[in-house]
């Protein structure tokens, strides 16, 4: 269940959305645990940080550890040790993007495993089994991705196929869910159409009128502009229930969240923070005005400018609130200097891309608990 609690006088949306392992405040990020973890970081860590939800992924943990595993531990939350919600997309984008590896059919994608070659078959409905056996908080429609820019025709077939894919993923889930180890679970569909707006249209009148707990908005940031997805974002809005979340699937920049929080969007997810902080990027507060761009910046750890830097690796201009803070792990980087972390870069410690990520994890935290107070 969903509740909206208020609007902004800007947009954003304020709720709250009950699950079987908490109720999650909105807007809110996920990090992403693609396999079951979040890179370098533990369940508990990021307990600490603050997050009530993460991300895993269908298709890489039905390859491995597979769902014998996964039905002999009891599930996810148990296997990983993690006592929030988990939300897991549906495979679609991952066996979309084995090109040669796979075959698209209307009953489902064909697909060689780029692990082992062995051969599988993912459909809507192996897909909602594979998530129930999961005990995800949030499942995902099984979905057809295309690439972007293409062309009209296979924009259509695609929300077409999607629309039919995600009727067969409710019938299976409405079925199986009753009986599952998370009889709770809620079952998202995903608006297909790529850029354009007649498209993205007719692909969220057809998944509301099949009825879903949630709607995502799927193939975007995929390489368009900014300003199309905004584009997007401002047609379709208006389009979709109120009392139901609202989920930007895919990266974002800050900055980028701060103006799609603005279109009544609740629920994020992004490689970004875990995947720069392995590269030694470091997102930054300059300021905590996030009506300005600027609010951020992004650091070059590996850079030679912070060789023997004393300046600290704890942000020393994050925002203080009154909220709930994500501070977790505040004593910890209090301890360590900028000059430190690149030293760690510089020899290939893997202690280096534990703390970039928790320092990036806690900005993107700490960003959307700001968003949540405006």
């Amino acid at each position: 269940m969903f509740t909206l609690t208020s609007t902004s006088p800007n947009g954003s949306r304020h709720g709250a959305l009950q699950t079987t392992h908490g109720n999650l405040a909105t807007p809110f990020f996920m990090p992403i645990a693609t396999r079951g973890a979040v890179k370098t970081l533990s369940s508990l860590d990021i307990e600490k940080l603050g997050s009530p939800i993460v991300l895993s992924n269908t298709y890489h943990l039905m390859l491995r550890p597979g769902m014998d595993v996964m039905e002999k531990v009891g599930g996810l939350h148990a296997f990983m040790g993690w006592r929030g919600a988990i939300l897991t997309d549906s495979g679609g984008y991952q066996v979309f993007s084995l090109a040669d590896r796979r075959k698209v059919t209307e009953e489902g994608v064909s697909f060689s495993s780029p692990i082992d070659g062995s051969k599988h078959l993912l459909t809507p409905e192996k897909s909602m089994e594979i998530q129930l056996t999961l005990g995800s908080d949030i499942v995902m429609c099984f979905d057809e991705v295309i690439a972007l820019p293409a062309d009209a025709k296979t924009t259509l077939a695609a929300v077409e196929r999607t629309e039919r894919w995600a009727k067969r993923c409710k019938e299976y889930f409405e079925s199986h869910v009753g009986s599952s180890r998370n009889p709770n679970a809620k079952l998202f569909g995903i608006i297909q159409g790529g850029t354009d707006h007649e498209l993205r249209k007719r692909s969220a009148e057809g998944l509301m009128a099949i009825g879903f707990d949630g709607y995502a908005i799927g193939g975007l940031s995929v390489g368009e502009p900014f300003e199309e997805a905004l584009a997007v974002l401002d047609r379709l809005m208006p389009l979709l229930p109120a009392d139901k979340p609202r989920y930007f699937m895919g990266g974002a920049q800050p900055h980028q969240i701060v103006e799609y929080v603005k279109r009544g969007i609740d629920m994020f997810d992004c490689v970004l923070p875990t995947r720069n902080a392995r590269h030694g990027h470091l997102y930054r507060w300059t300021h905590g005005d996030l009506s300005r761009p600027d609010f951020y910046e992004t650091v070059n750890i590996v850079n030679a400018k912070w060789n023997g830097s004393d300046a600290p690796l704890l942000d020393p201009n994050i925002p203080r609130t009154d909220l709930v803070t994500v501070y977790g792990f505040e004593e910890e980087l209090s301890r360590f200097s900028l000059g430190y972390l690149h030293h760690l870069f510089d020899v290939k410690e893997v202690l280096g891309h534990r703390l970039a990520t928790v320092n990036n994890v806690m900005f993107y935290l700490k960003l959307l608990e700001m968003l949540r107070g405006q």
